[in-house]
């Protein structure tokens, strides 16, 4: 009991925690993710940087491109979800056969 209060606080404090950081969006910067901060940084430290690649699809908007996001991680996660469940369920079956 002792150990999942303890594994509850550190879940609300990570959670909570990201919250306390002064971000870019509140300095009046446009909200970007790691990709934009790091061609910015690439384009400061080499300036005659040329990219090696060009994006596939160039998503309309910001919008469709969080929701492309959004369902690639959701198909992940029901993906990993069925494996763990079959899995788990495979072993718990194995055990009660012998």
């Amino acid at each position: 009991m002792k150990k999942n209060l303890i594994f509850l606080f550190i879940a609300i404090f990570l959670m909570i925690s990201p919250f306390f950081y002064i971000s870019e969006y509140e300095r009046g910067e446009k909200f970007s993710g790691t990709d934009a901060l790091v061609q910015k940084h690439i384009e400061m430290l080499a300036k005659d940087y040329k990219r090696w690649f060009q994006p596939i699809f160039e998503p309309p908007s910001g919008e469709i491109e969080s929701l492309l996001f959004t369902l690639q991680a959701a198909i992940g996660a029901g993906i990993m979800g069925y494996v763990m469940g079959y899995l788990k369920g495979k072993r718990v079956n194995d055990k009660g056969t012998d």
